[in-house]
């Protein structure tokens, strides 16, 4: 093969250098998916403003973000305490900076918690993603990658779960992820110049490879993988596996669970995709691995990579979980250029260091 002709890589070497001048804009930023994904785009050279009420999130794992991408590559990241319910934290933030782009990670996440206290739910992630719109039209910033979920499929008539799908979400929290699509489409449509990317992944876990960054929820957590590190480190007595009926090979559920790296470079993979793309109108894309893993398994795996034994107790079935989701993952592949590099065992690996360099998460101790 030639090598590539002199002004092909000056033009490829401008695109890199016009790419470090980007201001990306990402609220949630100090959460779990966030903060790994505002790392990588510190490494890519981006410039990243954080907008976090801290309501399931601590201002430590920005520091901790701040460390890890060195002395120059932090003076890129600003950090903003704000609710994007309270417009006048949105206008402080965007009058202060132009943005490029947005990436919209913050809103509320528990299923279980959904069901019980749905105006919660739509309180914080309607009003909240609205106005966020609002500004972001205002201040003529229309490139936004939108935190979706799994949850908007639903119980699938078949898996794996295409993009094309009908989707009906069967949980309050799922509606909230559902409706703010529906909205986004509803905006594009309405003003082309919007340039918009869906990205419904499903179960992250992991953590960084270095154990400095990892999931810490407050309260008894409310996904699997936080709650086994919890028992695993004495936190919790037991591990409450919600529904041992379901017709899966075990009896448990089964979940497409995906690295939160990988998570994060997708993020990075459609950032790029919108700037590359003029008229990308409004799409969606899974982030998955492509197979399931029922909880059970991933109980197993999590002993071996820990050498700890995680009782567990046999509980019903939460009402809106799903017995079986999985993605196709061939649109992210194919258009992206993504795929998911991690296996359960490093996912587990990563988990479990994570979990013993920090037993209380980002506290010292128990709080």
């Amino acid at each position: 093969m030639a090598p590539p002709s002199t002004s092909a890589a000056a033009a490829a070497a401008a695109v890199e250098e016009e790419e470090r001048k980007r201001n990306i804009l990402v609220t949630g930023g100090a959460g779990f998916i966030g903060t790994h994904t505002v790392l990588q785009l510190l490494k890519g050279g981006f410039h990243v403003t954080i907008i976090d009420n801290l309501d399931n999130s601590v201002e430590e794992a920005v520091d901790r973000v701040r460390g890890l991408a060195g002395p120059d590559l932090s003076k890129r990241l600003q950090f903003f305490l704000g609710d994007l319910r309270n417009k006048e934290d949105l206008d402080k933030v965007f009058s202060q900076n132009r943005y490029d782009a947005v990436i919209h990670f913050a809103g509320l996440k528990a299923v279980g918690e959904s069901v019980a206290k749905p105006l919660l739910y739509y309180d914080n992630n309607l009003i909240g993603s609205i106005n966020l719109y609002e500004f972001m039209a205002k201040y003529g910033c229309k490139k936004l990658v939108f935190s979706s979920s799994t949850t908007v499929y639903g119980q699938p008539e078949k898996i794996p779960c295409v993009e094309d799908f009908e989707l009906k979400a069967m949980n309050p929290y799922g509606r909230t992820k559902l409706f703010l699509e529906d909205i986004a489409r509803d905006i594009q449509k309405a003003d082309p110049d919007w340039n918009i990317i869906l990205l419904r992944y499903f179960n992250p876990v992991g953590a960084h490879e270095s154990g400095k960054i990892g999931e810490d929820p407050k309260g008894i957590p409310n996904n699997l993988m936080p709650y086994i590190q919890q028992v695993a480190v004495g936190r919790l007595p037991v591990l409450n596996v919600y529904g041992h009926d379901y017709p899966t090979k075990d009896g448990s559920a089964v979940r497409d669970y995906i690295h939160v790296m990988d998570v994060a470079d997708g993020h990075i993979a459609a950032l790029k995709k919108i700037f590359a793309t003029e008229d990308i109108g409004c799409v969606a894309y899974n982030l998955g691995t492509g197979y399931g893993t029922s909880v059970l398994e991933m109980v197993a795996a999590f002993e071996k990579a820990s050498g700890k034994k995680i009782p567990i107790k046999l509980s019903p079935r939460r009402p809106g979980d799903a017995t079986a989701v999985y993605a196709s993952t061939e649109k992210a592949e194919k258009e992206l250029g993504w795929r998911a590099k991690y296996t359960i065992e490093d996912m587990c690996r990563d988990q479990w260091n994570w979990a013993r360099n920090n037993p209380y998460g980002y506290r010292s101790s128990e709080p």
